[in-house]
């Protein structure tokens, strides 16, 4: 978090990176972005919840790929010239897990002090609102901020990871 000062009052100002699924604006906490890449590459996975749209190969690393949109439960749509994966990175027991996040278009990313984030609403969402973490206000419009952790469902997809990388 980056701290800056305004008229001698500490405020605190965290930067997101800001997205569009389906047309609905949503915002990850920079520091879970480790790089966003082109959609491509995505090898599909058999047997799997369809939220998961497969592995890609990131020098090396085996990176599940989640569709967002489809974790949300929406319907799946193909890949556009827009759509992206952003590579994050999440800690699960002590170690770091790469998993790309699927989304329809990447726009920008924002400073949003505490003046500017309020509590996820408690419904009027079309998300599951244990996925929001906060809503941030970014030039009048509303910005969902995701709970990385409860949106990635770290075991299915490490168990998911550690499969294929075995074959």
């Amino acid at each position: 978090m980056e701290k800056t000062q305004k008229n001698n009052d500490a405020l605190y100002t965290e930067q997101f990176l800001t997205f569009q699924v389906r047309e609905q604006n949503f915002g990850l906490d920079i520091l879970y972005v480790k790089e966003i890449i082109e959609y491509g590459g995505v090898t599909p996975v058999p047997l799997v919840p369809n939220f998961i749209r497969g592995i890609l190969n990131l020098r090396g690393s085996v990176v599940p790929v989640v569709d967002v949109g489809g974790r949300f439960g929406w319907k799946i749509l193909e890949p556009s010239r827009f759509t992206c994966i952003v590579v994050t990175e999440v800690e699960h027991k002590g170690s770091k897990l790469e998993i790309g996040l699927m989304v329809d278009r990447v726009n920008e990313v924002v400073r949003l002090s505490e003046e500017n984030i309020e509590a996820s609403p408690r419904f009027g969402a079309n998300v599951r609102l244990d996925f929001i973490k906060n809503v941030g206000k970014v030039a009048g419009k509303f910005v969902l901020l995701l709970d990385i952790t409860k949106l990635l469902d770290i075991e299915e997809i490490k168990e998911l990871r550690d499969k294929v990388s075995k074959n």
